[in-house]
Formats: C-alpha cells, structure tokens, sequence
C-alpha cells in the first residue's frame, strides 16, 4: 500500500474507527489513543494487508489494540463516585442504552454490520470469526435488542 492509498484509507474510516474503539473502551481519550496507535501500527505493517481487505486489517488492529489499552489501562474509581444505584430510570433506555447493554461480541457484530456498513466478510474477519459465527450473533444480538425494546415499550 503506497502513501496515498493509506492516507485515502485513514480519512475513510477514520470516524467509524472512533465509533468503534469508543463502543469498546467507552472512553473518549482512550478512542483516540486507541485510533492513533492503529493507523501507526497500520503504517509500520502495511505490506502485510491483503490486496481488498484493508478495512477489515485495520478494523482488526484497531481491536487488538483497544484490547491492549484494556489490559494496560486498569481504571480504578473511589468508592464515592460509584453511584448507589443507575443514574437513567428503568423506562428510559433507550436504543444506545440497549445496544451498550449487549455483551461486547455482540455489540461490535452490530456496529460493524449495521453502523459501519461492512460486508459480513469484512466484518467476520475484522473479528477474526467465521461468517457463520458472525450471522449467529447479529441473529442473538437483534432479538436481544428486540426483546429490551419490547419491554421498554411496556413500561411506558
């Protein structure tokens, strides 16, 4: 990959790159570190992607490294800013509220599927998942969501 297909590369998918890493860290500072060190380390690496397949590769090690901020960053808070109970009343989640409720495998099938517009290809290998796997938790994750909008839709 030359300079200029990484750059177009980069400005393409860089606002669904912080969605994702912001779905997974949930924490604006550590999205952008998280996007910075990708497109770095996608730079370093890039003779290593397949000819196609780029979004997936730096969708992949996007992941990689949220998973090492994870690891590396272990936040720790006071037990005074832990609130006794949820901020939000039980009848107003909403489809955010919902969808950041959902395991995190499942969220990130979601997200790339249906927010960032991936092909179930680019998305199974962004997860490094078969795309049977991946149809089998976009399939959990929507009646998931149906079944917390539902009973939402009761409440009210």
């Amino acid at each position: 990959m030359n300079k200029a297909a990484y750059e177009a590369l980069c400005q393409e998918r860089m606002h669904g790159l912080y969605r994702i890493a912001l779905s997974i860290l949930r924490s604006p500072a550590d999205a952008q570190d998280a996007v910075q060190q990708a497109f770095l380390n996608a730079w370093v690496h890039r003779e290593t992607a397949y000819p196609g397949c780029e979004t997936g590769w730096i969708t992949r090690i996007l992941i990689n490294e949220c998973r090492n901020i994870q690891r590396h960053r272990m936040r720790v808070f006071p037990v005074e800013t832990v609130p006794d109970r949820p901020t939000f009343q039980e009848n107003e989640i909403g489809l955010k509220e919902a969808m950041d409720s959902l395991p995190e495998k499942l969220r990130l099938a979601l997200l790339l599927k249906y927010m960032e517009g991936m092909t179930e290809k680019e998305a199974a290998l962004a997860l490094k998942i078969s795309p049977a796997t991946l149809k089998s938790r976009l399939f959990r994750a929507r009646k998931a969501l149906a079944k917390q909008l539902k009973e939402e839709a009761k409440l009210e």
